[in-house]
């Protein structure tokens, strides 16, 4: 059994599943920080100053808190829908859907140009066989005064 899993874990498939979630797990990082720190402060700047992180609506506040920000909530244990949240989430989502598509779309044209052009087939024994006479009844015409 040792040996089966160790003849799949050393498989190239294994291998480059394993950094492709390193990679990714990587290039999630950064779309998260483009969202946060780049992205949903100039949407938020341009709909009036919201801060999208900080966006929510109060479903409970059983001792009537006051609730000026969604790490208060949090820690008070204040029930809350997270609407800036999600809406993060979403364009996370979506940044990297589309990053992945653009990828995917490029491998799939990089396979149809390697399939329109495959190598010519060698000649089959028939064939070169048929251009040795050719080539020998040419050079017999080609002797003949």
């Amino acid at each position: 059994m040792f040996k089966e899993f160790r003849d799949f874990a050393i498989k190239g498939n294994m291998i480059d599943l394993a950094i492709g979630v390193i990679i990714g797990a990587a290039f999630g990082a950064i779309v998260s920080s483009i969202v946060e720190d780049i992205f949903m402060p100039i949407i938020g700047l341009i709909l009036g100053g919201i801060d999208f992180s900080n966006l929510f609506i109060v479903l409970s506040n059983p001792n009537d808190l006051p609730v000026p920000s969604l790490a208060v909530a949090q820690a008070a244990g204040i029930a809350t829908l997270n609407i800036g949240l999600f809406i993060n989430a979403v364009v996370k989502f979506t940044i990297i859907a589309i990053v992945l598509f653009m990828v995917v779309k490029g491998i799939n044209s990089m396979k149809r140009e390697a399939a329109k052009d495959p190598a010519p087939a060698a000649p089959s024994a028939e064939e070169v066989l048929l251009t040795e006479i050719r080539d020998a009844l040419r050079a017999q015409n080609a002797a003949k005064p």
